[in-house]
């Protein structure tokens, strides 16, 4: 399949960056937990997580992507106090890189305390719509005043503690796509500009593995509401799951033995008109899009 022709025509805000998808980006992880389900614990102290920031941009990460609660299946939440000690202080060196910096939060109180500290996109698993907020704020407030940030939606079913255990039914792509319609729209209803908005539909969140490639074989659907479209599928379990013979493998499938799905996965993303791909393994997956790049000048 062929790049659909808009992919050329998008362009991403995110606060002090406005991003040209003539060409895919690279979203790198940095994950600042000791319960990630793919690398828990490797980046969780702060200078770890400093140093890891460093050697994504080396290896060539167009963004950094930094979260300080996992949102595995069955994950708890955490403390507001707890995230922002993690993340502030990897956020406020990664703001003085030259990239845009990225937040993986959904609490209102996070976000807030991460763009007044620099950062450029929040990530939100909830897609703005989590109400736990003491204060009643939302995310859609923070991010509404804060007027040039990024902010990337992305559809979960359910939630974290119970996304696995009851997945979605029925076909997956009209119903996620509809979500993410209702959701932006939302959005710019309310005065955020169209440019600022980049939508993920959720790989791994409450969906079947049948469910999941079916995002990818028809994730060009998603290209038609026009905004930036994320993909990431970076050592999540679908991938493990058709290249196992055993299930029980899947969970403890070492990092090393996802890599190769997982560069194919975002790989494959791009062919389909992802614009974003956010993954772990930067320097292997940014090597792979050289090649197709190659390739694509080609045709």
């Amino acid at each position: 399949m062929k790049i659909p022709k808009n992919v050329n025509e998008v362009e991403w805000q995110t606060g002090r960056f406005r991003l040209d998808l003539n060409t895919p980006k690279v979203m790198g992880i940095v994950n600042v937990t000791p319960d990630s389900f793919s690398d828990g614990g490797q980046h969780a102290s702060r200078d770890a997580a400093l140093a890891h920031c460093d050697r994504l941009l080396k290896g060539g990460a167009d963004i950094l992507d930094i979260g300080g609660e996992s949102t595995r299946p069955g994950a708890q939440e955490l403390p507001v106090a707890e995230e922002l000690e993690r993340v502030l202080p990897v956020v406020r060196h990664a703001v003085t890189l030259g990239v845009p910096i990225s937040v993986d939060t959904y609490k209102p109180q996070v976000m807030q305390a991460a763009l007044d500290s620099g950062a450029d996109i929040i990530n939100d698993v909830w897609a703005l719509r989590w109400t736990g907020d003491p204060s009643g704020q939302t995310g859609a407030d923070v991010v509404r005043q804060h007027a040039n940030c990024g902010v990337c939606l992305m559809h979960m079913h359910r939630n974290p503690q119970t996304m696995q255990s009851a997945p979605m039914e029925g076909d997956v792509v009209p119903q996620v796509l509809s979500f993410l319609e209702q959701l932006t729209q939302h959005l710019q209803g309310l005065g955020v500009d169209s440019a600022r908005i980049c939508i993920d539909p959720g790989i791994g969140f409450g969906k079947t593995v049948q469910q999941n490639f079916t995002l990818l074989a028809q994730q060009a659907a998603f290209l038609t509401l026009g905004y930036a479209v994320m993909a990431g599928w970076s050592r999540k379990s679908p991938l493990a799951a058709v290249t196992q013979r055993l299930l029980s493998t899947v969970a403890t499938l070492d990092m090393r033995d996802r890599l190769v799905p997982s560069v194919t996965a975002a790989l494959l993303a791009v062919q389909n008109g992802a614009h974003v791909v956010r993954v772990h393994d930067v320097k292997e997956t940014v090597q792979a899009l050289k090649v197709f790049s190659a390739m694509q000048q080609q045709c």
